[in-house]
């Protein structure tokens, strides 16, 4: 594990750059992962993916996988790999904080 210093913030990363601690996210902490993954504005929508992986997290202790994601989120697949270019589920994860959903590579 990996201390980073992310929008003015602290926080431990791990191998991969996923947050081991969800607990130290916050938007800002979002806005500035997503600008090292090439996306510089995370939009409404973005915010909207983000935080169902979150709540999704929260309830149940793992993230959704893609069919998932695209499936209950309220944004399709094809709009989700618009928004998150490099991997939706693992992507939005990352940004949200959380730990990367089973079946990811």
């Amino acid at each position: 594990m990996t201390t980073k210093l992310l929008a003015g913030q602290d926080v431990e990363v791990d191998g991969e750059g996923f947050l081991v601690d969800p607990s130290q996210w916050n938007e800002e902490v979002a806005r500035a992962m997503a600008k090292e993954e090439g996306i510089d504005t995370l939009t409404d929508k973005h915010m909207q993916v983000i935080n169902f992986m979150r709540s999704e997290y929260m309830a149940k202790g793992t993230a959704p996988n893609i069919r998932s994601l695209g499936k209950t989120s309220g944004v399709s697949v094809k709009e989700l790999y618009q928004l998150f270019p490099k991997g939706p589920a693992k992507l939005a994860a990352k940004l949200g904080g959380i730990s990367k959903p089973h079946g990811c590579i």
